[in-house]
């Protein structure tokens, strides 16, 4: 049984690029939980606000429950529920999940396998990462379910695996003329710039292209609140009397981010309404496709309004 191959072809609902990112993300829950200690079962009453918690932070905008991955991830034969009542899930509910006192685990063979070969859960969850959430995310989302990673590359599965155009960051970087296109920033250490990275619009394990009109360039911190959908880009600027720089694009800033310094407001909450910076003349602008499917399965909530100058 090869469980790489069944790790990257979890059944996830999908229709039109839309994430569903549940199961994917209870399987990452559960193998940290395994490295953590080993074969304990994980009771649903006891760990459905952690598996809510990260729904909310790294799942789609739109409200979901923890329910439903930890009844369906079983059909991918690698899970298994139990409760009260003997083997076996009692379905999708929440209050049928609580009332039984359903618990899951890894499956028997699994875990047989994961002792065997310990190198195998990095392997899997490498995988999980790869294939569902963008680079910046992956160190952050280890730590929340408690996984540690030995820094090893994940196997080529080329039957499941895009390659990635090395070309992509350069392209973008000179297209917005290495600096942010959201704050501007264009930090140097000689001629190396330091601090800015290509962002992909549509993410890369959503089938988003290595293309000039799929990135931006950005800064660190603007990457990880993109990323996490604090912020995002609308059409058409509200600031008319601003250049229209960006194509015609402006920042929106979700109106579930709070921040209360000096520092959150001036490299956050100030933004919103701002045009991008870039990119330069006769490069591709951010494309209306990839930047409605960050509007709609990213950017979280309603975006500030913006206020007068």
């Amino acid at each position: 049984m090869d469980w790489l191959e069944r790790t990257a072809k979890l059944r996830q609902w999908s229709r039109s690029g839309a994430r569903a990112p549940h199961k994917p993300l209870l399987f990452l829950y559960a193998l940290g939980r395994f490295q953590q200690s080993g074969d304990g079962e994980l009771q649903y009453s006891a760990v459905e606000k952690d598996l809510r918690q990260l729904l909310a932070e790294y799942g789609p905008p739109n409200k979901t429950t923890p329910a439903y991955p930890f009844h369906h991830l079983v059909s991918d034969g690698v899970w298994e529920v139990r409760t009260d009542r003997g083997p076996g899930s009692p379905g999708s509910g929440v209050r049928e999940l609580r009332a039984t006192g359903a618990a899951g685990r890894l499956v028997p063979e699994l875990r047989v396998a994961l002792r065997r070969e310990p190198s195998l859960l990095g392997r899997m969850a490498r995988v999980l990462l790869d294939l569902n959430f963008p680079p910046s995310l992956h160190s952050e989302l280890c730590e929340s379910v408690g996984l540690e990673l030995e820094p090893a590359e994940t196997e080529q599965l080329a039957t499941v695996r895009r390659r990635r155009d090395p070309r992509m960051r350069e392209l973008v970087l000179t297209a917005y003329e290495y600096q942010c296109a959201f704050c501007g920033y264009d930090g140097r250490i000689g001629a190396v710039p330091v601090g800015l990275e290509a962002a992909h619009v549509r993410w890369w394990a959503f089938d988003g292209p290595d293309d000039v009109d799929n990135g931006l360039c950005l800064c660190s911190l603007h990457h990880k609140l993109f990323d996490k959908g604090v912020l995002g880009i609308g059409w058409g600027s509200p600031r008319s009397s601003e250049a229209e720089s960006g194509g015609g694009h402006h920042i929106l800033v979700s109106q579930q981010f709070v921040g209360r310094s000096p520092a959150a407001r001036e490299h956050v909450i100030a933004l919103a309404g701002r045009p991008l910076i870039g990119p330069q003349p006769g490069a591709r602008p951010v494309a209306a496709a990839h930047r409605s499917w960050h509007t709609s399965q990213v950017f979280h909530g309603s975006p500030r309004p913006v206020t007068a100058a």
